[in-house]
C-alpha cells in the first residue's frame, strides 16, 4: 500500500514540472488544465475541478513570475 501512495506522489510531482509552460494565457491554462485533470485522476478526485484548479493556477503562477514559465 505504501508503493502505491510513493507513485502517485511521484506522478503529482512530476505533473507540477510540467505544468508552469505556455507563451500566452490561453497555452498556459491548456496546459496548467492538462496536469490538474491529469493529477485528478491519480488522486482519483474530480477531474473537472482538477482542471479548472490547475488552470487557475498555472496561469497565475505564470503571470506572477513571467522568468519561471
Amino acid at each position: 500500500m505504501q508503493i502505491k501512495h510513493t507513485v502517485r506522489a511521484l506522478a503529482l510531482a512530476s505533473l507540477g514540472l510540467v505544468a508552469a509552460c505556455g507563451d500566452t494565457a490561453v497555452e498556459q491554462a491548456l496546459m496548467g488544465g492538462g496536469a490538474g485533470a491529469a493529477s485528478a485522476i491519480v488522486v482519483n478526485g474530480s477531474v473537472g475541478t482538477g482542471a479548472v484548479v490547475g488552470a487557475a493556477a498555472n496561469v497565475a503562477y505564470c503571470q506572477t513570475y513571467p522568468a519561471r514559465c
